[in-house]
Order: structure tokens, then sequence, then C-alpha cells
């Protein structure tokens, strides 16, 4: 991935060595063209900034359609944007609706253990009412691995 510099400021990206060789006709270019060389023409790598950490939760992050120079080097960088009330809803409700369908799964890899036949042991109990209690937990819907209850 490349971008097209004039007077320090982008002209084209993204840039492509199809494109350089279209504009430079006449110029019989290497196999391997060097950084320096297509430096010559304007002609600059482009990375990735870091991915920032956020919290998926309540911030978006996208990346930037323009190249900037940091450091040196070329380089697209991260917007990191505030969720909107809505969104944040949006994402608590597909959390929750992930969670019921895990715990729901959970309850019925047990639920012979409620037949008539079957006598639960009172472990057994616990950990199915706890599965059924997790919407009442202090986390809920933002569980963590140690907050689901353990199989016996």
């Amino acid at each position: 991935m490349y971008v097209k510099i004039k007077d320090n400021k982008v002209e084209t990206y993204p840039f492509s060595m199809g494109n350089l060789k279209k504009e430079n006709k006449n110029v019989s270019f290497p196999r391997q063209i060097s950084n320096e060389m297509l430096a010559s023409y304007g002609i600059y790598p482009v990375t990735y900034g870091a991915m920032p950490e956020v919290s998926e939760r309540d911030k978006e992050t996208e990346i930037n359609s323009i190249p900037t120079l940091k450091d040196g080097a070329w380089v697209l960088e991260y917007t990191i944007s505030d969720k909107t009330a809505e969104e944040i809803k949006e994402y608590d409700d597909n959390v929750i609706y992930g969670n019921r369908l895990k715990r729901n799964g959970l309850l019925r890899e047990t639920d012979f253990y409620a037949l008539s036949d079957v006598t639960m042991t009172d472990a057994m109990t616990a950990y199915r009412k706890a599965l059924r209690d997790l919407p009442t937990h202090e986390n809920w819907p933002n569980l963590e691995d140690a907050d689901w209850p353990t199989k016996p």
C-alpha cells in the first residue's frame, strides 16, 4: 500500500505500482523497486498505526482514509469516537442475548438431572440456580469468566 505525495501533501491514496508504471510509461523499472527509488517519484509505503485499546461497549474505532506523516513514515491512524446511547443499548442487548444463549445451553446440558427418576445433588441444584440467577449478578450483562458458576 502506497501514497503519492506532492508538495508535502497527499495527492493520491491508495497508490499502486501499476499507477506508477502508467504515469511513467517511458521508464523501465526493476522488478523490485527500492523505497529510495519510489521516494524519488514521491511514492511512499503506508503502514497501519497501532490499534488503540478501547471499550467496545462505548467507543468506536475507525481507520482514517488518508495517511498522515508520523515520525518520518506515512501511517493510517485510528480515530476514536463515542458511541451513541442507541449504539450502547444495542451493544448491551447483544451481550445480554449472547449470555442468555450460553446460560440456556448450560442449563439444557443439565436438564436430565431434573427428571423425576433422577436424584439431583445439592451441588447441581445450586449450579442450576446460579445459572438462572445470572441476570441478577452485579456484573450483568458484562460477565467475566469468573462470574459464571462452575459445573460440579
